[in-house]
């Protein structure tokens, strides 16, 4: 990623509370956030066994509103967006005409239009996109507001003691509560595989409610721990898991794309998706296991038993929950077939040497979502 100036680093209304707790910042996507505080082994752990706090206000938060903006934004996604109801979530993707991913995103449906979070790197590129291809609805780029996500099984006791109605959501549903007088907009969601919010504040309230948060026990957290999470809940990065060449099919997202949706294909990648659905990809992330202690970084070619060139890594690291690296990548199809339902043991190239690992089934952790 190219590093952006100091003084031009684009800073979140919880910059001066990260300085204040010792976050060390870094530069991400032209934002300044921070990367650790207390470190990422302890803010990991407190996800998955507390709660953690992190900041991800320079992800883009966008309203589309009027001139069904339901029916034009599935012209654009494959996800079944008509059928979202009021007051519910869902992932999706948008996607070229080679049915490459152009950005992952949520989507929720509020009374008065739908409201997409997008990757704080795609936000130019997705805000463009919708300009050049959105018919109909209008498109307000929210400029105003904080984004904070609280993740753990501790988050509900937590946020529960401000806003007592976030106990009866359940995950993936939307609403506006009250916090502390702000007017937020809160999914119970998150990208850990932990319980957990996801929370809109104005900008003004965004630091007095993180404070109280952890007063009431949120540790902050940063953007390493939020990768080791992430990873071992074996969920994608925009830009190093999947991005404008690979297909949701690839990415092993297919379930993001409902029965209706494939029996239309009336979405931009449609007939690649459809061919791809029906014959089969070149290709398929999955699930790495590397044996012993050493991480598979990105870039790591995959092989088989016979030493053949199978694949490459795009995600590793230290998975802490399993005491263990854990890793993703890409294989050949038929590679990925095989292995499917059962683990299949392969080499990695790593540092000169083959090392060896297996090829298992995702997620590396259970997630803990509150149905």
């Amino acid at each position: 990623m190219t590093e952006t100036p100091a003084d031009l680093l684009k800073r979140t209304p919880l910059d001066a509370l990260h300085r204040r707790l010792g976050g060390r910042m870094i530069d991400f996507a032209g934002w300044a956030l921070p990367v650790q505080f207390a470190g990422t082994l302890a803010e990991h752990k407190a996800a998955r066994a507390g709660a953690a706090l992190f900041d991800v206000s320079h992800m883009q938060q966008i309203w589309l509103r009027g001139g069904d903006a339901a029916v034009a934004l599935e012209r654009l996604v494959p996800g079944d967006i008509v059928g979202l109801k009021i007051g519910r979530q869902r992932y999706t993707m948008f996607l070229n005409e080679r049915g490459g991913i152009i950005d992952d995103l949520m989507v929720s449906a509020w009374p008065h239009g739908l409201f997409l979070v997008v990757n704080a790197a795609r936000a130019a590129v997705d805000i463009a996109h919708l300009r050049q291809k959105l018919v109909g609805p209008a498109i307000e780029v929210v400029q105003d507001r904080a984004l904070i996500a609280l993740q753990g099984p501790a988050a509900e006791d937590i946020l529960a003691k401000l806003a007592p109605a976030v106990a009866g959501m359940a995950f993936m549903a939307v609403a506006a509560v009250d916090v502390l007088g702000a007017d937020c907009w809160v999914s119970r969601s998150g990208y850990t595989g932990e319980d957990g919010f996801e929370i809109s504040i104005p900008a003004e309230a965004a630091e007095r409610i993180a404070e109280r948060l952890i007063a009431l026990g949120a540790t902050p957290a940063g953007l390493a721990a939020r990768d080791t999470l992430r990873l071992e809940a074996g969920l994608c990065l925009y830009g190093q898991d999947i991005d404008e060449t690979t297909t949701p099919i690839e990415a092993d997202l297919a379930w993001a794309i409902p029965k209706r949706r494939r029996a239309a294909l009336d979405f931009a990648g449609g007939a690649v998706i459809g061919q791809q659905i029906a014959a089969g990809a070149a290709r398929r992330r999955v699930g790495i296991l590397p044996q012993g202690r050493a991480p598979a970084r990105a870039g790591t070619q995959i092989f088989d038993i016979d030493g053949a060139l199978i694949g490459s890594v795009t995600s590793g690291t230290y998975g802490p929950t399993l005491g263990a690296p854990v890793a993703m990548g890409y294989v050949a199809f038929s590679v990925a077939s095989g292995a499917a339902g059962m683990t299949l043991p392969i080499t990695l190239g790593v540092r000169g040497a083959q090392l060896p690992a297996t090829i298992v089934a995702l997620p590396f952790v259970a997630n803990h979502f509150k149905r």
